[in-house]
């Protein structure tokens, strides 16, 4: 058995080492030269959208996937009937417009804060206006990690964040004061079979996940979030991994996004879980049976951006995964992992390992 990953990133190397246990071989279509997957499998070097190799990949596969939802989707139709690709193109075509998305999130009754399209200088001012600041800015294509973004905090913002974002399709969203941020991580396969992992409680910095924690004691918030998860993959008809990032205000909880791929939050679960994200991915959509989503203990996660410290080297309190690629500013290069009996040991860990990381990620908050 023979599985395609379009992207030969961080992701899709996890996924080649997930696919080992499974007996899977893996093979890859990715622009770089020295991609991390290239220990797991095969690369065509090549960029995302070539028809060429894009082909060789489907005529050499027995199912095809991605590990980022920024690949084309027109792409993929050059691919269509040489191979099942998975998750579907749709839930593709949702997750890389932000109005769509939000569109997809009222149609399914999956409450979101207030938005509305920008695509003037007019639709901006009226934006403001109705929603009130301070106010998110965000591109609606192409913007991850906190790029394509603006705060919009005072009137006098507005020139400012038109100059930087306006010469693209926009959406307004009203800014939320949160209490904290969770994901839910679910799995669906082919024959309809669906598992939940248990949410994790996320911290961002500069836009870029920090550090995830999983189990919560939440059981409403967990069922909420498994709710709005399963009404994601019964809409979509979907198959594989999705993640959807929420919002806690309060006695409310949010949708913010969802990723349709194996997702950062849910790094942990490679130590954490039963079974990983990873290896639940293939199952899914090779159509084996899903594997179980316990918790293995309280597990948390912390990204590794920009560099990896040398005092995380050969540590004893954690997994370091390295992912093998060159260090620069903002770039995830690696996470590492700890595995605890009780909450509190865990926390401990975790604050003990962030203590030791880069605190500066991206830059400022306005990106564009």
């Amino acid at each position: 058995m023979r599985v395609g990953i379009i992207g030969a990133g961080q992701l899709g190397q996890m996924l080649g080492f997930a696919a080992r246990k499974l007996g899977i071989e893996m093979r890859y279509v990715d622009p770089s030269s020295k991609p991390p997957a290239a220990v797991c499998g095969k690369v065509i070097q090549s960029a995302f959208d070539d028809p060429v190799a894009l082909i060789a990949l489907a005529e050499t596969c027995d199912v095809i996937s991605y590990e980022f939802e920024n690949v084309p989707v027109d792409a993929l139709q050059h691919i269509d009937g040489l191979a099942p690709v998975y998750p579907p193109a749709s839930a593709l075509w949702f997750s890389q417009d932000r109005l769509h998305e939000k569109q997809l999130f009222d149609s399914l009754d999956i409450p979101l804060a207030p938005y509305l399209a920008v695509n003037s200088r007019i639709d901006l001012d009226t934006a403001v206006e109705k929603l009130g600041l301070p106010v998110v800015i965000k591109t609606r294509r192409l913007g991850y990690d906190g790029k394509g973004q603006f705060v919009l905090r005072h009137a006098d913002d507005l020139d400012a964040a038109w100059d930087a974002l306006g010469d693209r399709p926009l959406v307004a969203e009203q800014w939320i004061a949160f209490d904290y941020e969770v994901s839910c991580i679910g799995v669906r396969s082919i024959r309809g079979e669906i598992a939940i992992y248990p949410i994790s409680r996320n911290v961002h910095i500069d836009g870029i996940l920090r550090t995830s924690r999983s189990p919560l004691d939440a059981p409403s918030l967990s069922a909420t979030a498994s709710d709005y998860v399963h009404r994601l993959l019964g809409e979509l008809n979907y198959v594989g991994v999705l993640a959807l990032e929420l919002f806690v205000v309060g006695d409310r909880v949010l949708a913010n996004e969802f990723a349709p791929r194996v997702h950062n939050s849910g790094h942990w679960t490679i130590e954490g879980s039963a079974t990983s994200q990873f290896e639940n991915h293939l199952r899914a959509i090779l159509d084996m049976p899903l594997g179980s989503t316990a918790s293995l203990g309280h597990a948390g996660m912390v990204n590794l951006i920009g560099e990896i410290p040398d005092s995380l080297r050969g540590a004893n309190h954690g997994k370091l995964h390295d992912y093998g690629k060159l260090a620069r500013p903002g770039r995830k290069l690696g996470h590492i992992t700890v595995l605890a009996d009780n909450a509190a040991e865990c926390d401990a860990l975790v604050e003990k390992i962030d203590k030791n990381v880069t605190q500066s990620t991206s830059g400022p908050e306005n990106v564009a």
